[in-house]
């Protein structure tokens, strides 16, 4: 099959992030096939890919995991419904078929058609807001970073971490032990961040451990897309520079909604109203789950999503299996559903 041979599945997922696999999963214990589409070159959505080793404490039964732990839990959950995902595309169009079917198409060209539509793309496509620096684009992913995906790389490092929210001060703490120093940089001496942090950074300043300057980041030192300092602007217009090997830079993310705001879908500020009875948008056959859709007391946990999606699938099945009578089954006894998970009843 060729890259723009139409694909038709039973459920088109778009949004490969934790409440997207989650939802391949609830759908495969209902029959339902699924093919995911995002627009990362890898599967996690933003909890893998800007916070991959933050820890994360609220999955029910997990007291601590990180984004990428999150993320090799739930594909190894849905390996047993063989889903296929498609990377580095974006869903830019969702139209009807005359025979029913929702008919999506990927920026790359890539068609199918489903039965159902599923969109799991959490606040839209997040990207990271870039210091005002001029030419700092090319030192981005060799000296210049907006996520830490790899710890180790800063071994050793002299780090300037810019920012007052809870990332930038989460990464002096967890960086520090690794580090060869680091200085934090921020406008102003208040800070965004939990006062547990807060707390925590301050006493490493008092001892030395690392160092606070108050300014704008106001240029780079460098070439070939290696730095080896960075400037800092004062309220006095004063300019001073500070050595480093690394600028990690913590301004936070702009959030794009993308062509889902094209998709035809009735919008809420930029967010996708459903019904709480199984999640489906103002097109039948439309679902939306997770930090994309909005309600009368939504809360925008991984674990609300998870619960969106188990009641999507019931409906999604009604869709898909319109001849079918659905059945509710537990894991724990029902021999069909362990049989798909390649298990047996332990009892």
């Amino acid at each position: 099959m060729t890259e723009n041979a139409i694909i038709h599945t039973d459920a088109l997922i778009i949004g490969a992030g934790p409440v997207g696999l989650f939802a391949a999963f609830e759908l495969g214990l209902n029959d339902i096939k699924c093919h995911l589409v995002d627009i990362l070159e890898r599967a996690g959505g933003q909890c893998a890919e800007l916070y991959p080793e933050k820890p994360i404490y609220d999955i029910p039964a997990v007291p601590v995991c990180t984004g990428t732990e999150l993320t090799e839990r739930l594909l190894e959950q849905i390996k047993p419904f063989h889903s296929t995902f498609h990377f580095g595309q974006m869903i830019e169009s969702l139209a009807k078929t005359e025979g029913g079917k929702w008919r999506t198409v990927t920026d790359r060209g890539q068609i199918f058609e489903s039965t159902v539509v599923v969109v799991a793309a959490g606040g839209g496509s997040f990207v990271p807001k870039r210091p005002p620096i001029k030419g700092i684009e090319s030192f981005e992913g060799k000296s210049v970073f907006y996520a830490v995906r790899k710890m180790e790389q800063f071994r050793g490092k002299k780090i300037v971490i810019a920012g007052g929210g809870d990332s930038a001060l989460d990464w002096v703490i967890n960086l520090q032990p690794i580090a060869q120093h680091i200085t934090l940089v921020h406008r102003r001496d208040e800070f965004r961040a939990a006062p547990d942090s807060v707390g925590k950074m301050r006493a490493m300043v008092e001892d030395g451990t690392i160092d606070l300057k108050i300014g704008n980041l106001s240029g780079l030192i460098g070439a070939d897309g290696r730095i080896t300092g960075v400037n800092l602007t004062d309220d006095a217009k004063n300019v001073a520079e500070i050595a480093c090997d690394n600028l990690l830079a913590f301004y936070g993310l702009t959030m794009k909604l993308g062509p889902v705001a094209n998709f035809g879908i009735a919008l809420q500020n930029d967010l996708i109203p459903v019904n709480t009875a199984d999640f489906e948008s103002s097109l039948p056959g439309v679902f939306a789950i997770g930090d994309i859709n909005t309600y009368p007391g939504k809360m925008k946990l991984i674990l609300s999503g998870f619960h969106e999606a188990a009641l999507m699938a019931k409906k999604a099945f009604a869709l898909v299996h319109p001849d079918r009578r659905y059945r509710f089954q537990y894991t724990t006894s029902s021999s069909d559903l362990q049989g798909k998970l390649g298990v047996s009843d332990a009892a």
